[in-house]
């Protein structure tokens, strides 16, 4: 079993990222990995504070986020973010919230609660886990979903971290508290990702188009990928071995 990509999602629900490598740090989630959210007008969450992802604009209510992908700069902490409906967006988080409520403003119902203001958790990440968290996903899981729905599906539905391919479905969910070796790091799954219906979302377009939820129902959950935690940091790279110990 090996690593094939790394992504990571600055802002929670609002773009992905491709990555070269990660370097993760035990006790933490994944570097730039939802260390921004989008706090919505109806929302209770405190400054500095991990909350529930009820609390942040997100695909499972608003479609059209999916369908946005971003650029980080580390160095400067400048994002770049683009949508098939929107003109690209340069700006800094930090400095320059309302560009990002404004911009992403038409791409949530205007029905529901609108998008406030920025809210910013770093090493933590506003992950959608009580604890800092790593998602893992297999690939051989997806295929499994693809071939159950007799279509191809976009990994990005998932909205993984890191992605491995394995030759049977489900194996990361027999993995539960066991250290798990990817490249130089050691992660311990603690609990299976719940899905909801962020996933029927296609993210090229925005749109729900497929019931992912029913799909995963055949096979006795509605679960995918694991969410870990970090024992011992270091760097993982596509390709990198993924062993369990």
């Amino acid at each position: 079993m090996h690593v094939t990509t790394l992504w990571r999602h600055p802002i929670k629900s609002h773009g992905r990222e491709q990555i070269d490598s990660v370097a993760l740090v035990a006790g933490q989630s994944m570097p730039w990995d939802r260390v921004w959210a989008v706090a919505h007008e109806a929302a209770k969450a405190q400054p500095g504070v991990w909350a529930q992802c009820a609390n942040f604009s997100r695909v499972s209510k608003a479609p059209g986020l999916m369908a946005i992908t971003a650029k980080l700069d580390e160095a400067t902490g400048t994002l770049i973010l683009s949508h098939p409906d929107r003109p690209d967006l340069t700006f800094d988080p930090d400095a320059e919230p309302g560009a990002l409520i404004g911009w992403s403003a038409p791409l949530v119902p205007q029905d529901r609660a609108l998008p406030s203001h920025v809210m910013r958790l770093d090493k933590r990440g506003y992950t959608d886990s009580d604890f800092p968290s790593v998602t893992l996903c297999n690939l051989a899981s997806h295929r499994a979903v693809e071939q159950h729905m007799g279509q191809d599906l976009s990994i990005h539905r998932w909205r993984g971290n890191l992605w491995f391919d394995s030759d049977a479905p489900w194996v990361e969910f027999d993995w539960m508290d066991r250290d798990i070796q990817v490249g130089e790091a050691i992660l311990r799954p603690r609990e299976r990702t719940d899905r909801c219906v962020a996933t029927t979302t296609n993210p090229d377009t925005g749109r729900r188009d497929a019931d992912t939820l029913k799909a995963l129902d055949s096979f006795g959950h509605q679960d995918f990928s694991v969410r870990c935690e970090v024992i011992r940091g270091g760097t993982v790279r596509p390709i990198d071995k993924v062993m369990p110990l």
